[in-house]
């Protein structure tokens, strides 16, 4: 049988009421609920007039919002990105305008959410291509996204690794 001291019982005691007290004394500054609205005030998602996974990304990205997602069916999706100086490379199957910023193919609401909050002082940001298991596309998540940052006549940096 062992034997626990009442030193030991009370130390452990001001540990725990601590530890909860600093927890619940937190701003909790940077940190995002999933039922968190994105504070966005307008946004405008352009697509292609057939595509399901635009459509899913659409339910998927609306979902978070403050705002209503109006839908652009536009009839030269490529007119839309080259006038927007969004690169070939960088592409995906939709563009969205955001408050200013443009959000290029299937990136996360938690991504766009950091971008609104950031406030970064780029055009916006792109995840190229349609990858298995982003936001709207089926499939299983594969390896590590990267999120590019869109600038006009720079080289893509890494925006976030997801």
């Amino acid at each position: 049988m062992t034997h626990t001291s009442r030193r030991t019982l009370l130390t452990a005691g001001a540990s725990t009421i601590g530890l909860t007290l600093a927890g619940c004394l937190t701003d909790g500054a940077g940190e995002r609920t999933p039922d968190e609205p994105i504070p966005a005030t307008t946004a405008t998602m352009y697509k292609g007039p057939n595509c399901r996974c635009c459509d899913s990304y659409g339910e998927h990205l609306d979902a978070s919002l403050e705002t209503d997602l109006e839908t652009v069916v536009a009839d030269d999706l490529t007119a839309v990105k080259d006038d927007r100086g969004i690169d070939a490379d960088l592409r995906s199957c939709h563009t969205v305008e955001l408050d200013g910023y443009l959000v290029e193919g299937h990136v996360p609401a938690a991504t766009v959410a950091t971008l609104l909050e950031d406030e970064p002082e780029i055009a916006g940001i792109a995840l190229p291509g349609m990858p298995s298991g982003s936001p709207g596309m089926g499939g299983e998540k594969r390896g590590t996204w990267q999120v590019y940052e869109l600038r006009s006549g720079d080289e893509p940096a890494v925006y976030a690794e997801l």
